[in-house]
């Protein structure tokens, strides 16, 4: 029986990689200064999994940005337009030019596409893809990791993770019509195996293959794709131990396929898919080991060592002990470091959390007890045992005034008064707003300033008085700058707020907060999700002070900004002692009261976010009917209560959404903001070929990147959105929120995305009917 992880958090304990890439970016540290970081990431890393007694240790699991973006740098899948850089800047200047574009040296460049990695919030750069594209072995990254790995851990069996091929191809698109990227298998396969002759010459003995996209809907091309892949590559290495790893769902059609692929050792999630298990044991070969991911790596949660010891005793009764491993359900990427790290959370809800730190020693704990002669005796199981019981029966958890609310939830709580046609002539004949309005979608940078008088006010080195009329005075500055540039609808900025899902889980009940949960969304993006513990309810307003305070400085609109309750859940760590769809709906009623009292206080256009609806699709097509109908229910929940007049504002970003058109129109928000720039407005063509009937604003410049737009880009975008959309649904504003743009960038984008607004109006002055050429 083996012990191993799938990977470890990058970012470090406290946040280091974050940290570094930042100040490399702004020429603060060197590139060795840089690198050197990540080197002491890599082996606090492989120590934590060494201490704790795991078997085998895994590498190349650190990235400084996206894993993905990482195997298209090793692969040569470089597109066109960064090919000056990469033949005169080093490997990495190209690499961050590849994630955050590059517009500096008389260059300017476009950052690569971002999309959500699975049903994740985590985001990676999609790969572009060409007919005739030429692949080459570009980076050695994955060879010099496992060099380090193997110096640095002696007398241990050491693993790479690589991204299979076939999910790496699946997770790209692409960029010319005509070819399907699965036909790119064969050339970049000798890639792959020039990578794999590398590593075995190093004296590698396994190979962990993510495969993630074996638990998506498979085209029969794409599963003869995986057979003569895998096929080739146990031709050519018939010594390597192929691990193939699956995770964020279960197998199901796709188990023949996974369990006949000449590998040596199949991982399934049972965290995410536990009813796999029987079913994966009954189809897999005789030859073949088992690897079970019990240790949930999504959540915070302990784990359950009496259900994962039945998980761990009815694999081995069937396969014998030999060909059983123990492992995380995915990589540790999506959870906190380091629980010790907690010293403040009550100390109740403590006991019942694990973190990545002490994921990894579950792990080890379960084989020690999985092999235990005396199996009753072992303190670690009494103290699991324990410690379930207490949060079963815990008066933190349950409150009987929210479960009676959520019990008289009726199907008119989820409908506007009149339809869309009766509610856009209310809010015409009220906000009269001009043809192609301009907003934002909420925040304004946070600036180092920002943060530190937050932590000064958390720290009790300012009073609250002294932070409130700090705040004040930023609102009152953004407020007059939106005005001098013209901006139709404004927001107040969210100066107050640390991070859109955390600072309402602060203010709600059944939340608790880390100091030190970070994990990581993208690049140098770190998330301190909440963690949802208890049923959830509003104490008090939120938000109403605030926006209450940016209206009174205008004669214009301000909008009221809000978080959906489908993504404060998603954004979370949720609770696992009831359906995700009963949290969800609590957070919506807590919304629903929010709602309520902005427009009591005169906001009059109020924006529910929920970036994370697409991403919250189980992976499955035939999951999603039940998902979406309480997502959308909860999502309508939130937002129904209002006057026609009121104006419901969404905002969704880095989604696909030809998939789920129709149930966004069933959300029936007034307006719909979405990201697309960096997909040159391509999302837009579901809108357009489903006829969406509400307003929206497709994003005109990409706010995740720093180079700065120009007006002639945006009108570019702009005309791209007129030829497949009515010019009167159109609304202008960024991709997404500013809060991790500096105000040089954002005055400047936002100054050219208003000139684009007017420009845009001119032309259509006169002519109503005509369309931009």
């Amino acid at each position: 029986m083996q012990t191993h992880i799938l990977g470890y958090p990058r970012i470090g304990s406290r946040r280091e990689q974050k940290k570094a890439n930042e100040q490399f970016w702004a020429g603060k540290i060197t590139t060795q200064e840089l690198l050197a970081v990540g080197e002491n990431i890599r082996k606090e890393n492989w120590k934590i999994q060494k201490e704790a007694g795991l078997d085998v240790v895994t590498c190349n699991d650190f990235s400084w940005y996206d894993q993905v973006l990482d195997m298209s740098l090793t692969l040569g899948a470089i597109p066109e337009r960064y090919k000056t850089i990469a033949e005169s800047k080093s490997e990495l200047e190209l690499y961050y030019a590849m994630a955050r574009g590059f517009q500096k040296e008389g260059w300017d460049i476009t950052a690569m596409e971002m999309t959500k990695w699975l049903d994740t919030n985590y985001h990676y750069l999609v790969p572009e893809f060409t007919k005739n594209q030429q692949f080459s072995f570009y980076s050695q990254r994955i060879i010099e990791n496992f060099k380090e790995a193997k110096e640095n851990n002696p007398g241990k069996n050491v693993k790479p993770a690589i991204l299979g091929l076939v999910s790496y191809l699946l997770l790209g698109k692409e960029k010319e019509n005509s070819f399907d990227r699965l036909d790119l298998a064969s050339s970049i396969l000798l890639i792959y195996e020039e990578i794999l002759t590398e590593l075995q010459a190093q004296g590698s003995e396994f190979i962990q293959w993510d495969e993630p996209c074996l638990c998506l809907d498979l085209s029969p091309k794409a599963k003869e794709t995986y057979q003569k892949v895998y096929q080739y590559l146990r031709e050519k290495f018939p010594k390597l131990q192929f691990i193939l790893v699956t995770y964020f769902g279960g197998l199901k059609d796709n188990l023949p396929l996974a369990a006949t692929l000449p590998i040596d050792i199949l991982h399934i999630d049972l965290a995410r898919n536990p009813e796999q298990l029987e079913e994966v044991l009954a189809a897999l070969p005789k030859e073949k080991k088992l690897s079970l991911g019990l240790v949930d790596g999504r959540n915070i949660w302990k784990n359950n060592f009496e259900k994962s010891l039945a998980f761990i005793n009815q694999a081995v009764e069937h396969l014998g002990v030999d060909r059983v491993w123990i492992a995380t359900s995915c990589s540790l990427l999506h959870s906190p470091c380091d629980l010790d790290l907690e010293t403040k959370l009550n100390p109740e809800i403590r006991q019942w959390l694990a973190f990545a730190k002490q994921k990894v020693t579950e792990v080890a704990t379960l084989k020690k007890l999985a092999l235990s002669s005396d199996l009753q005796n072992e303190d670690e199981l009494k103290q699991n045992i324990a410690t379930f019981k207490a949060r079963e029966t815990s008066l933190l958890i349950h409150d009987e005034a929210v479960k009676a609310r959520l019990a008289n939830i009726t199907a008119d709580d989820s409908k506007r008064k009149n339809n869309f046609a009766v509610r856009q002539k209310a809010q015409q004949e009220l906000l009269k707003l001009p043809l192609f309005p301009t907003t934002t979608i909420g925040s304004f940078p946070q600036t180092s300033e920002v943060r530190k008088y937050r932590s000064q006010y958390k720290k009790n080195e300012i009073t609250e008085e002294q932070y409130t009329e700090w705040l004040k005075n930023e609102i009152k500055e953004s407020i007059l700058w939106q005005e001098e540039t013209y901006i139709d609808v404004l927001v107040h900025g969210e100066f107050e707020r640390n991070d859109m899902v955390e600072y309402f889980g602060e203010q709600l009940k059944g939340f608790v907060f880390s100091q030190n949960g970070w994990v990581q969304s993208y690049g140098s993006r770190c998330v301190k999700p909440p963690i949802i513990f208890g049923d959830v309810s509003r104490p008090q307003p939120m938000t109403v002070f605030w926006s209450q305070y940016a209206q009174s400085l205008t004669s214009k609109w301000v909008k009221g900004m809000l978080t959906g309750p489908v993504t404060i859940l998603q954004w979370s760590f949720v609770r696992d002692d009831q359906p995700r769809s009963t949290t969800c709906k609590q957070i919506a009623l807590a919304i629903r009261d929010e709602v309520a009292d902005l427009e009591k206080a005169g906001i009059k256009i109020i924006q529910i976010d929920e970036p994370a609806i697409r991403e919250g699709l189980p992976l499955r097509k035939s999951a999603w009917q039940e998902y979406l109908e309480w997502a959308i229910e909860a999502f309508r929940i939130s937002a129904s209560l209002v006057e026609d007049s009121t104006q419901i504002h969404t905002h969704m970003c880095y989604s696909e959404f030809n998939d789920i058109i129709q149930n966004i129109a069933d959300m029936d928000a007034d307006v719909i903001t979405i990201e697309c720039s960096r997909s040159q407005m391509e999302l837009l063509n579901a809108f357009s070929d489903f006829k969406y009937p509400n307003e929206i604003g497709p994003g005109v410049y990409d706010i995740h990147s720093p180079r700065i737009p120009s007006e002639s880009e945006m009108i570019d975008l702009l005309k791209k959105a007129c030829k497949v959309l009515p010019k009167e649904q159109l609304w202008i504003n960024p991709d997404c929120g500013l809060k991790t743009r500096n105000w040089e960038e954002t005055k400047k984008a936002l100054l050219a995305m208003v000139a684009t607004a007017k420009e845009a109006r001119r032309i259509f002055a006169d002519v109503k009917e005509v369309q931009f050429s």
